[in-house]
């Protein structure tokens, strides 16, 4: 009993150790590749024009008067009616 117990114990105590190191490289890389397509949606937002063009109204219930479709999405980033905001304090 005593040499069944010493047999799995050598088997078992690397299969552990390989696992154990195999889990956390695997969590490692799944937190890199979140950070990392993270940043890269964060950049793509980032282009989106919607908060200063003057057609946008910042109303959740329309949010642009020309294209509420797609207003704050991917397709809004080539936006043929992008108009600049103006200040107000020139005219």
């Amino acid at each position: 009993m005593l040499q069944l117990f010493n047999t799995i114990q050598t088997i078992l105590v690397p299969v552990c150790f390989v696992f154990a190191w195999l889990i956390i490289i695997l969590t490692a890389n799944s937190l890199w590749t979140a950070a990392r397509d993270g940043i890269a949606t964060a950049k793509q937002m980032h282009q989106i024009p919607c908060p200063d063009c003057s057609f946008f109204t910042n109303n959740h219930c329309l949010k642009c008067t020309v294209h509420p479709q797609i207003a704050n999405t991917e397709e809004a980033i080539n936006c043929l009616d992008y108009q600049p905001k103006t200040n107000t304090m020139f005219y």
